[in-house]
């Protein structure tokens, strides 16, 4: 059985949220493979990921909505070999994260077995509007507007 967490009348609408947390969740209960999230700069971050073994090939990297997510999967060659012991694990793995509103993935690199991410949230642009502010018509003051009568100011 499924619990809601906004179930109530009152909550319309916030069916995105309630998904968003869920797939959060699902993704984070496995920790293959670690990673570390890094601003670099004002509107800059990156998300390295460890995949040792994996080559750009077996990487996967897709933005679904604002849903970055990686997949890794090997070729598994071990048919052709024989292990005395096997302790390194041809694994997949598929790590989520949840973007913010209007950060933008920039690019990615894979380094000696780090997986970088490079994200960036472009700053909005700074607009200054000026609003007029004007008198009310009918307050008794008249309406606001000055007249320039022989070099003295009037008011109407």
């Amino acid at each position: 059985m499924t619990t809601r967490m906004f179930a109530s009348p009152l909550f319309l609408g916030f069916d995105h949220l309630e998904q968003m947390l869920e797939r959060a969740s699902k993704n984070s209960s496995d920790g293959y493979p670690p990673y570390n999230i890094e601003q670099i700069g004002p509107g800059g971050l990156r998300i390295t990921l460890a995949v040792a073994g994996f080559t750009m090939n077996d990487l996967q990297i897709t933005q679904e909505d604002n849903q970055l997510v990686i997949r890794g999967r090997q070729a598994d060659d071990s048919a052709d070999r024989v292990f005395l012991h096997r302790g390194i694990a041809a694994r997949q793995f598929q790590r989520a994260f949840v973007l913010a509103e209007g950060i933008e993935v920039t690019g990615a690199s894979l380094d000696n077995g780090l997986l970088h991410v490079d994200l960036a949230r472009p700053q909005p642009e700074t607009r200054v509007k000026t609003i007029p502010i004007n008198r009310p018509a009918g307050n008794g003051v008249g309406n606001g507007t000055a007249k320039v009568v022989d070099g003295s100011i009037s008011r109407d």
